[in-house]
Order: C-alpha cells, then structure tokens, then sequence
C-alpha cells in the first residue's frame, strides 16, 4: 500500500447501567407489560438500547435479591480470603471428613454387633465407656 492510511474506528465503549437505571427500566416494562401494548415494550429496548434477554435477567437478579441484586459487581477474581476465613475454611472440610470417619466407624461397630448376634458369641465387656 503506498501512502494509503488505514482509518480505525475506536471500540465503543461498554455500557454500564447503575442499580437505579435498571430499577427504572424494569418497572417501565412492568408499565409497558400492564398497559397491554406490545409496541411499549419494544420502543423502551430500542429507546434504551438493551435486549429483551438482559430484561429479563434484570427482573430475575430483582426478584431474587431485590434491588440490591441489581448492583453492578466487580469483575475478575474473588478476593482473597483473610487468614482467618482461610483457616476457618480449613476446620471446616476437617470437621466433615472427621465426622464422615465417625459415621463409617459407628457403622461398623454396629455390624460387628450384628455378627455376634448371629454367630451367637458373647461380646467382649467394656469398660464401661458406651
């Protein structure tokens, strides 16, 4: 190409709308939906530029958390957890693999008290910790 420029257009950037903007689209549609003209409802999505789909995950994040669900999130990675969420994490998955053992251990005891039964063999005594 000689002398010839490439013209670029920049990237339009991404719109972010804020936990009111969506409330206030939300409850257009519900108004647009009770008014029983379908043409409302498509004017306000060309109006405001959004599809139907983002509607209507707009109205799922309202109705499982209300409007608190309809803030905008921070992208990317959790944060890091602190040490002591870390450690209370840990003691958790501790505590269900050490009541799983139990479980397993309880199971067998009983089992072995089946075995005697059947077998008809005197159980050995304990100690008195039962």
């Amino acid at each position: 190409m000689s002398g010839a420029t490439l013209e670029t257009v920049p990237k339009r950037a991404r719109r972010v709308f804020s936990a009111a903007d969506k409330l206030r689209i939300v409850k257009e549609a519900d108004a647009c939906l009770t008014s029983g003209k379908r043409g409302d409802l498509e004017a306000l999505l060309r109006r405001e530029g959004i599809y139907s789909s983002l509607l209507s995950s707009w109205r799922t994040q309202l109705g499982a958390h209300g409007a608190v669900g309809l803030a905008t999130k921070k992208p990317g990675r959790k944060p890091r957890l602190t040490e002591a969420e870390r450690r209370n994490v840990e003691l958790t998955k501790r505590n269900a693999e050490l009541e799983r053992k139990l479980h397993v251990a309880n199971v067998l005891i009983a089992l072995q008290k089946k075995a005697h039964e059947v077998l008809g063999i005197a159980l050995p005594e304990s100690d008195g910790d039962s």
